[in-house]
């Protein structure tokens, strides 16, 4: 009798093994941080930048109610998150297991840091800037390590092109239920965001962030100790 090739699932497969999961729990984590961003501090995103460019631009042209130091420190912060892990990725061997490990761990530190400005004065505005460009540092390095790591629908940060595909595919199966998990976990993580900044603190909603992610690094360490043709 001649061996089954193992079917693929939905948050686990031969290609990818364990980062469909590891990666739902990032894209829940982007919408705790953004509905910290942005119910918390300058009303601004630190993971979505094309709705955090169009907030520069309502900030520029006068708008009330919009930062345009807070949008510019997202900005920078996240095209030097992006920019350390493009770096990251040139220097590091080809395992996506230990990519994502160090990545969420440094990740870890930035968010972790930022939770302790919340605790201190998170309405001044230096603590904000510094608490936007932390936050904004740590979501561009997970976007530029998840767009390496390529697993199909799950960008972590952008959700346009997964809605899209539900929309425009029209495919029922696998493909069509991880995308909408992946919108499943944008929505419950800036759910999560929006009723712990605004029933209990902003310093809550970024300890949650900080929680969810010792928990994908320490997931992603575990499924690093053994090799497995996913990791290459």
């Amino acid at each position: 009798m001649s061996a089954t090739a193992p079917r693929p699932g939905l948050l686990r497969d031969p290609a990818h093994g364990p980062l469909p999961a590891l990666l739902l729990a990032l894209t829940f984590l982007t919408g705790l941080v953004d509905a910290a961003s942005i119910l918390g501090l300058d009303r601004v995103f630190v993971a979505n930048m094309t709705g955090n460019v169009v907030f520069l631009a309502f900030a520029a042209a006068g708008a009330p109610g919009f930062s345009l130091v807070g949008s510019l420190a997202a900005l920078a912060g996240f095209l030097v998150g992006a920019a350390a892990g493009g770096l990251a990725l040139r220097r590091r061997p080809p395992d996506r297991g230990t990519l994502l490990a160090g990545t969420c761990a440094a990740e870890l530190g930035l968010v972790a840091a930022a939770t302790v400005v919340a605790t201190a004065d998170p309405r001044a505005h230096a603590a904000t800037w510094t608490m936007t460009g932390l936050l904004a540092v740590a979501l561009g390095a997970q976007n530029a390590v998840a767009r390496r790591l390529a697993v199909p629908d799950l960008t972590t940060t952008v959700l346009t092109m997964t809605l899209t595909g539900i929309a425009a595919d029209a495919r029922a199966g696998r493909t069509l239920t991880r995308r909408l998990l992946a919108v499943a976990a944008m929505f419950l993580g800036a759910a999560a965001g929006a009723l712990l900044v605004d029933r209990v603190s902003l310093a809550a909603g970024l300890a949650a962030a900080t929680v969810v992610l010792a928990l994908v690094t320490a997931g992603a360490l575990l499924a690093s100790r053994r090799p497995a043709p996913w990791r290459a």
